[in-house]
């Protein structure tokens, strides 16, 4: 079986492609990034939990120029959560993805399994098939092992993300999709960030809508 590295960020979009990924791949490595994201302390504890109920060891990869680059609400500067400027951070997938492949690199590892999907990817670039496919062809110059990204989300909306999440029994328990911190919202999602909403309204048209309930 070929081995692969998860970029894995607590949320839905990486549990699911995880989940989906680990039928056709060994993932031997998930990678946790810290980047002065303000809900970072529950991100963190999801990767962990999710990690190690996959069996996967799971790094931490501290990035702290990032959140002095970005400034924005979702690193703490500023409230306002629910707009596509106040979540941007600078190239932070294209970052994320050459830091995994200089692992794959290193490890001689095949694939980068990456949270992208259909219903984000339309609102951002870096969450479309073009990217991936400029990204593949970026590792062929850059690594020696030239390894590929693969996206397993990549034709999903969130409705049907959530929905392959009820249909598999993945552990929605551990899921942490919140862009604030739990300091201002408790233990469950706070309903009101841009991260939220979507994932919000695709639970309610969901096979289980009752699932609102437990996470928010």
């Amino acid at each position: 079986m070929t081995k692969g590295i998860i970029l894995l960020s607590g949320g839905l979009d990486s549990l699911v492609s995880l989940d989906i990924a680990k039928k056709d791949i060994d993932i031997k490595l998930a990678l946790f990034f810290n980047y002065g994201q303000r809900a970072f302390n529950e991100e963190k504890q999801a990767a962990f939990d999710i990690a190690e109920y996959y069996k996967i060891k799971l790094v931490f990869i501290d990035l702290p120029f990032l959140k002095e680059l970005s400034k924005c609400p979702l690193t703490g500067f500023g409230d306002d959560l629910t707009n596509l400027n106040s979540v941007w951070i600078p190239n932070r997938n294209g970052l994320f993805l050459n830091i995994a492949a200089c692992y794959c690199d290193k490890l001689n590892y095949d694939y980068i399994i990456f949270g992208a999907n259909k219903e984000e990817g339309r609102d951002f670039p870096d969450n479309t098939g073009e990217y991936v496919e400029i990204a593949n062809n970026f590792f062929e110059f850059s690594t020696m092992s030239k390894p590929k990204v693969y996206a397993p989300c990549l034709q999903f909306d969130k409705i049907q993300i959530i929905n392959y999440a009820i249909d598999n029994n993945v552990p929605l328990k551990f899921l942490k999709s919140c862009y604030n911190s739990s300091s201002n919202t408790g233990k469950k999602h706070c309903g009101k960030c841009l991260s939220c909403k979507l994932l919000k309204n695709a639970i309610q048209k969901s096979k289980r809508p009752e699932l609102i309930e437990e996470l928010f």
